[in-house]
């Protein structure tokens, strides 16, 4: 899926400029008295919304109150506070792949008529994949993109140079990277092979797809990688998982002794003062590493689509079996890559019950969010947590250049994210009802257990099947693998 399809040329000098001079989306005082309180993440995500609440009170008269929770609560949240009728937050800024559970249960306003008549968020601008992904559901719109993520790996090139390295293109090659790599001491300081945030209840349960899509997701976007789309079958019990769960078990050898108990907060951090060889993680770090306040890889890091496998999965057998013109089509040297998007990226949806009134603030915010004008600023600022999206960001261009990064970082930075964006075989996060449980509950806890040596590698595998079947059963397999099918672009 290319970030270039479905958008036509690229805009021009004089059409970006009349883009970043778009007028605000509502007239002076056409909000005065409007309160629209906003649910969202605490920290990144909450600071953009802050900044720029302030600026379109001042434009339109509307008060935005963000409320900000811990992203492990803010699923729920929102969904006790609409589905329970209490209706206290008139919109949320929230990971697209909830949208299901949020339009099933008929608590999203649908947009589609509101973005038509919209000039100003230069909706063609946004890069297909995000504007498709992030918005959209059932073929209608609910949601208006704010960010873009999936996954990437960074790495010192400053260190790659010395030790005479080239980024690694596999995931065994990461650990062979890693292994060497630790230890090393460069400009006074020892560094970590590898740095992952393994935190429980935080981000482990979306690394571990990064290195077992490769191998189950080979055939496009449209295959994918959680279950087997003919009957629902959850794609765990095979070697393509268990090789996943022995990387991230051996990484952590090469890491930070205190990993499992470490966010993305906390590896970002680490990679920007120089600490770490290598790291995996959305967009953010591509910026904050060109921080002139606390970064010490400034022009020393690199970036690239995620590694690969030379093997991929024989869904019937279990087994892994080597890259082939028909396995592996999609293959760059004999390498799957499968990017993952995980979570999506960072959207704002509207409460269908707020009034009237009040979603046409809400409305109104989110596309001055999403502006190119105030959206182009954002996404150089790594506190905002909010990465590229839009095809006039995928440029080096002022806006990058005022933010800090030079062309040789963008080079890399920018190029990592188009050659995910191009790839076919990009992983679509999970988007089924109640995903937030196969994911952030059932998942994320065997693979922290099994991280913390409470459970072994097979007694991980049998509790992740055992979970994700008995939400099938619950729910209703043969409904999910109807929802499963459609995300994927599956017809039956």
């Amino acid at each position: 899926m290319s970030w270039k399809s479905g958008v036509g040329a690229l805009l021009s000098t004089a059409a970006l400029i009349g883009v970043l001079g778009a007028a605000a989306p509502a007239g002076a005082g056409e909000f005065d008295g409007v309160t629209v309180n906003v649910m969202t993440q605490t920290g990144a995500i909450q600071e953009p919304l802050q900044r720029r609440a302030p600026e379109f009170e001042k434009l339109t008269g509307a008060k935005i109150n963000v409320i900000a929770v811990p992203f492990s609560d803010l699923y729920q949240k929102v969904l006790t506070d609409w589905a329970s009728g209490t209706n206290s937050v008139d919109a949320a800024v929230f990971a697209p792949q909830w949208m299901v559970d949020y339009v099933a249960g008929g608590y999203l306003e649908e947009i589609s008529g509101r973005i038509a008549k919209d000039t100003a968020i230069q909706w063609n601008d946004i890069a297909p994949f995000f504007r498709d992904f992030s918005s959209s559901y059932g073929g209608k719109t609910y949601l208006v993109p704010l960010d873009g993520d999936f996954h990437m790996l960074y790495y010192r090139t400053d260190v790659f140079e010395k030790a005479g390295l080239k980024p690694p293109a596999t995931w065994d090659e990461y650990l062979a990277d890693a292994k060497k790599l630790n230890g090393m001491e460069i400009d006074g300081t020892k560094i970590y092979g590898s740095c992952i945030a393994k935190k429980r209840n935080a981000q482990s349960y979306w690394f571990v797809t990064d290195v077992v899509g490769s191998m189950t997701q080979s055939k496009g976007t449209s295959q994918g990688t959680f279950f087997n789309t003919k009957d629902m079958t959850p794609l765990v019990d095979n070697e393509a998982f268990r090789k996943a769960l022995d990387f991230l078990k051996e990484s952590t050898q090469y890491g930070p002794p205190d990993e499992l108990n470490l966010d993305v907060s906390d590896t970002r951090p680490l990679f920007t003062s120089g600490k770490c060889a290598l790291n995996l993680d959305w967009g953010d770090v591509g910026v904050l590493a060109v921080d002139p306040a606390t970064s010490k890889v400034i022009d020393k890091t690199g970036s690239v689509i995620t590694p690969g496998s030379k093997e991929v999965l024989n869904w019937d057998t279990g087994k892994l079996e080597a890259c082939t013109k028909d396995n592996c089509p999609h293959a760059i040297d004999g390498v799957n890559h499968a990017p993952y998007a995980a979570f999506g990226g960072w959207s704002g949806g509207i409460n269908v019950k707020a009034a009237d009134k009040v979603k046409d603030a809400a409305y109104a915010f989110f596309s001055y969010l999403g502006q190119p004008a105030q959206s182009s600023v954002d996404v150089t600022i790594g506190k905002t947590g909010f990465n590229p999206y839009r095809v006039s960001q995928l440029s080096y261009n002022d806006a990058w250049k005022t933010g800090g990064m030079s062309e040789k970082a963008a080079g890399y930075y920018l190029g990592a994210i188009r050659a995910s964006l191009d790839s076919p075989n990009m992983i679509l996060d999970l988007r089924i009802p109640q995903n937030q449980k196969y994911q952030q509950v059932v998942l994320d806890e065997a693979i922290s257990r099994f991280l913390a040596g409470e459970i072994d590698k097979e007694t991980t595998i049998k509790t992740i099947v055992a979970g994700w079947n008995d939400l099938n059963e619950q729910i209703g397999k043969d409904d999910q693998l109807k929802f499963y099918k459609s995300t994927l672009g599956i017809k039956d």
